[in-house]
């Protein structure tokens, strides 16, 4: 049953994240010759589909994971949603960082999860 909420927790992680990470920089290439405001505004309506996934997903996981437990998994997905995004979308260069980055958060992962 854990394995099952851990997997349905980050499903919904990453589909929230895969919206957060669109609204949040998006703009900076789709709406870049619009106002701020007008930029603020449609990346708020993206966002409204990032929490009707997140809430579900801290709710669901939060059943069987220590709030410090969800906060890793959701950092840890948050950077394999954006990396993909800052280089096939945002046309970012691939740098060894993001690997390093990557590193650090599979250790605090392994301490998280470890007992």
């Amino acid at each position: 049953m854990k394995a099952l909420i851990l997997i349905q927790t980050t499903f919904l992680l990453v589909c929230s994240n895969a919206f957060m990470t669109f609204a949040w920089y998006s703009h900076l290439r789709n709406w870049n010759d619009k106002k701020w405001y007008i930029a603020a505004f449609l990346s708020w309506g993206i966002a409204l589909f990032e929490y009707l996934f997140q809430v579900p997903a801290n709710r669901t996981g939060y059943t069987t994971m220590s709030l410090a437990q969800l906060k890793v998994l959701q950092e840890v997905v948050t950077l394999l949603v954006f990396a993909p995004f800052a280089i096939l979308y945002m046309h970012q260069s691939l740098k060894l960082d993001y690997l390093w980055a990557g590193l650090c958060l599979v250790g605090a992962v392994y301490f998280m999860f470890r007992s």
